[in-house]
């Protein structure tokens, strides 16, 4: 079983309109309604790519339960805790540029971080859980830690997508897979990565600091993985218009996820990864599966990289 982990999901009102003028009335042209969230992304993309998953979290109020009517319309499964209050609403405007205003979303207690810490404890050996996105009120950063603290020796999978500190305590519990991004990785350990050659050292890194398997995703110049094997590993972005980038970083979580348990294979998931991750790029919205195995036919192979 794979489990996706979004602590404060959202439904994200998307407003499209040829130009944004403050201070007076606006008109859209198109507007779009939708669940969001970092692990419902994984979650969605994973069900396109054919591996079922389980999305966990906190939902609350009616926005709550239209992310829940949602998810179940398109087939996902779930099982989230309810909490009093109101599911955020993020709110984005696509004017030429694009304007975000993301909501605050429900004060978690202790008593709701125990009901989810409760579900997480049927997870058993060979299974998956996503750790992925920001932590709302309540719950404190170092929360991912916590519970890969409680799930230790069980022999699951879990994939650390975070930053800041969330990520920096999530690394000494040892997670099997991290993703930072270039800017993420930055401010992690202070060292831009731009390119597939300066994020190779920064990969290393990650290791050094409990990951056993380390991934960075730098857009069009494609991914790099430190892998447990002992290798590293670069593949480059394929050639593509580029629509939309929100989601393509969790697109490649999923790409990686069903790559692995496709091949077994670290220099294959990370092809599937690039290939996910790029195909959501060049997509508006998350990719559907036959946009990501399209994508992957045009996708290199993964090489490796010279460590020293």
């Amino acid at each position: 079983m794979i489990v996706t982990l979004t602590l404060n999901p959202s439904l994200d009102y998307t407003i499209r309109m040829d130009e944004l003028r403050p201070g007076v009335l606006n008109r859209a042209k198109a507007e779009d309604l939708h669940p969001g969230g970092k692990g419902i992304n994984v979650s969605r993309v994973l069900h396109g790519l054919g591996h079922e998953s389980r999305a966990l979290g906190f939902t609350a109020g009616f926005t709550g339960a239209e992310i829940e009517r949602q998810l179940a319309q398109d087939g996902l499964m779930t099982d989230f805790v309810r909490t009093a209050g109101l599911s955020r609403i993020n709110v984005k405007v696509k004017a030429g540029e694009e304007t975000e205003i993301n909501g605050a979303g429900p004060l978690i207690t202790r008593d709701d971080e125990e009901k989810l810490f409760k579900k997480l404890d049927g997870l058993e050996e060979g299974d998956w859980l996503v750790l992925s996105g920001s932590v709302p009120r309540g719950l404190e950063k170092e929360v991912y830690a916590r519970i890969m603290r409680r799930l230790r020796g069980k022999g699951i999978h879990i994939v650390a997508d975070a930053e800041g500190e969330a990520l920096r305590a999530a690394l000494a519990e040892g997670p099997f897979l991290v993703k930072p991004n270039g800017s993420e990785l930055a401010g992690l350990l202070g060292v831009p990565a731009a390119t597939r050659e300066e994020a190779v050292p920064c990969a290393l890194r990650l290791l050094e600091m409990g990951a056993e398997n380390a991934l960075i995703s730098l857009g069009g110049e494609g991914a790099v993985l430190a892998a447990a094997d002992g290798c590293v590993y670069t593949c480059p972005a394929p050639q593509g218009r580029v629509v939309d980038t929100v989601g393509a970083g969790d697109s490649m979580v999923a790409g990686f996820i069903a790559g692995w348990l496709e091949s077994g294979s670290c220099r294959q998931a990370l092809r599937t990864g690039v290939a996910a991750g790029s195909a959501s790029a060049f997509s508006e919205g998350l990719a559907t599966g036959e946009a990501v195995r399209r994508t992957l036919q045009t996708v290199a192979e993964a090489g490796k990289a010279e460590t020293v």
